[in-house]
């Protein structure tokens, strides 16, 4: 074998999942184990230090399998949720040792999970961060985007001869490819090299879903599950009624900001379209200059926010920058009208514009409008028609993926985008 299959070949072992967590078993848990055993009077043999053994190990592998849940979804890096995913794991398991007053060594716990989170962070800086996906592409149909991708290594594959050293091979299925192509994806199936749709494949790779076609999602229906809607509206609606009182003390400081600032009401209210294509009526702190309500003669250009807008207050452009001018649409959770988590609801004139414009526009008004969205942290503020159909792809994986490791990712990106200031305008 040569170098670098030998170099290739360890590098496939080091990215096993398995490999990772049987070897952060033996370094971050079983190593700590054996050292501070041998510090205690009675050694590993203590039932103390057994106790915190096996917390150690749940708290490893409930860490591991958050991690691995959160990587999976497309904008994500493997060291994107490392700290939120161990730090959930061992706060879990370290309530759960408090209600049932279980004896442990704090000592062990606090190094094991400082362990696995040095550890999986060495992983992925040491190997995962360098490894590009090589991937052996069928022309034919929608399948010239991936050579434009991050971390994508596109090779165009040919019938006359067989490729090496990929990791999988992507077709469009709904392309009518010559017989020869068709035998030859059951050969790479046969071979155990994996074949994926280039629709599914993008989807997974962008977090963007195309707008040419509407697509059902793994349950079979065009929306989410009814049932799982449900869930989430309760859960939104009993957390909003926890942040606002939490939050009244902001949203008095920023009221009082905005007085002083400039002439006119404290917030602004605007109809938009909401759950189903409905209207209502969105609340918002004012950010800028109060115009009664009435536009400049411009028509859609007023409803739409550009960079240097000279219409932004001061004290506007800091609550635009932290997205605290957001904030008081936690009255429109509780009044059933908007979602913590969802697309962003329009306002109607330009709803109706887009609608005109953009194929299934109104098919982002299936699930409740959200305060933050899939959108608004890999986007940001956009303005243009084109940015508005990159937008609408966005919502649309947003709707036909829609779990909770979903919204607890978009979450993890609202903190970094308030703490960055990404996309505001």
């Amino acid at each position: 074998m040569t170098s670098k299959g030998l170099r290739l070949r360890r590098q496939t072992a080091w990215l096993n999942p398995i490999v990772q967590f049987v070897l952060a078993a033996l370094i971050c848990v079983g190593l700590p184990f054996v050292l501070l055993g041998l510090t205690y009077e009675f050694g590993t043999g203590d039932y103390v230090l057994q106790n915190t053994l096996w917390a150690c190990l749940a708290g490893l592998t409930g860490g591991f399998w958050l991690h691995r849940s959160f990587s999976k979804l497309p904008g994500t890096y493997e060291s994107f949720g490392i700290i939120p995913a161990y730090l959930a794991a061992f706060g879990m398991v370290l309530l759960t040792i408090v209600l049932y007053r279980i004896e442990y060594s704090r000592a062990l716990l606090i190094f094991s999970f400082a362990a696995c989170v040095i550890w999986f962070f060495g992983v992925y800086l040491t190997i995962q961060r360098k490894t590009m996906l090589r991937l052996g592409v069928i022309e034919g149909g929608h399948t010239d985007l991936f050579s434009t991708l991050d971390g994508v290594s596109a090779t165009a594959l040919t019938l006359t001869s067989w490729p090496d050293d990929i990791d999988a091979v992507t077709a469009d299925f709904r392309y009518d490819h010559a017989d020869e192509w068709e035998a030859r994806i059951a050969d790479f199936t046969l071979a155990g090299i994996p074949v994926y749709h280039s629709k599914d494949l993008l989807e997974s790779l962008t977090g963007r879903t195309e707008l040419e076609h509407l697509s059902e999602n793994t349950f079979g229906t065009l929306g989410p599950v009814q049932s799982w809607l449900a869930v989430k509206w309760i859960s939104d609606w009993l957390l909003s009624l926890v942040l606002v009182p939490i939050l009244v003390p902001v949203m008095a400081l920023a009221a009082i900001a905005i007085k002083l600032d400039s002439p006119g009401p404290v917030l602004f209210r605007q109809v938009r379209v909401g759950y189903r294509g409905n209207d209502f009526r969105v609340f918002k702190f004012r950010t800028m200059r109060d115009s009664n309500g009435n536009h400049d003669g411009n028509g859609i250009t007023d409803l739409i926010t550009t960079g240097n807008d000279s219409r932004i207050t001061r004290v506007g452009r800091f609550l635009r920058f932290t997205r605290l001018d957001e904030v008081p649409q936690l009255f429109n959770v509780l009044r059933g009208e908007m979602a913590l988590i969802g697309p962003r609801p329009e306002a109607a004139e330009l709803s109706n514009w887009y609608q005109a414009e953009v194929p299934f526009y109104r098919y982002r008004h299936i699930v409740r409008p959200g305060i933050t969205g899939w959108a608004q942290v890999n986007q940001g503020h956009v303005a243009d028609l084109a940015d508005i159909k990159k937008k609408l792809e966005y919502d649309f994986y947003y709707i036909r993926n829609f779990s909770i490791w979903l919204d607890i990712l978009i979450v993890m990106k609202t903190i970094k985008t308030v703490l960055t200031g990404f996309g505001h305008k």
